[in-house]
């Protein structure tokens, strides 16, 4: 995959995979926000921070019940972006949350409505964001719900 990074609207970007993923989520009755303000960038590649966020949804889709809800949104500091996806899902065992990002494990679990994984998705989505210079991390409660963190630097314009 060709690395490159360019000016993105995240708000758009966020728009699209909501765009995508739609059907899944009214299927289960799940709402679906996007939250990310329209003046918020990030500099990034573009198919593969999509590709990350598409992932994130779809998962937190997967493993909500039936009239839950998921959303996308940020935070930004004087030095970060943050773009965080959260849902009220059956959330994750601390134990499980260790193997989540290790393609070794090959670590799948079952959705609400029995959707199957490959357990590959989220160590790509670890690759992608620290390609982009970023972080991914994790916190859930069992029963509550999860949030994954997508932690990028802030960029005063285009950089090389």
């Amino acid at each position: 995959i060709v690395f490159r990074p360019q000016n993105l609207n995240l708000h758009e970007l966020a728009y699209e995979v909501v765009d995508l993923v739609k059907d899944i989520a009214e299927q289960k009755g799940i709402s679906v926000q996007n939250t990310i303000p329209n003046t918020l960038n990030v500099y990034a590649d573009k198919e593969m921070i999509k590709t990350v966020l598409r992932n994130l949804v779809s998962n937190a889709i997967k493993f909500t019940d039936n009239g839950g809800f998921v959303e996308i949104s940020s935070k930004l500091t004087d030095t970060e972006v943050f773009i965080l996806v959260t849902d009220n899902g059956v959330g994750i065992s601390a134990d499980d949350i260790g193997k989540l990002f290790d393609i070794s494990s090959n670590f799948s679990t079952k959705g609400t409505n029995e959707e199957k994984g490959t357990g590959l998705g989220l160590s790509l989505c670890k690759e992608f964001v620290e390609k982009n210079n970023g972080t991914i991390s994790v916190e859930s409660v069992p029963g509550t719900g999860t949030m994954f963190c997508l932690r990028f630097p802030k960029y005063c314009g285009e950089r090389e």
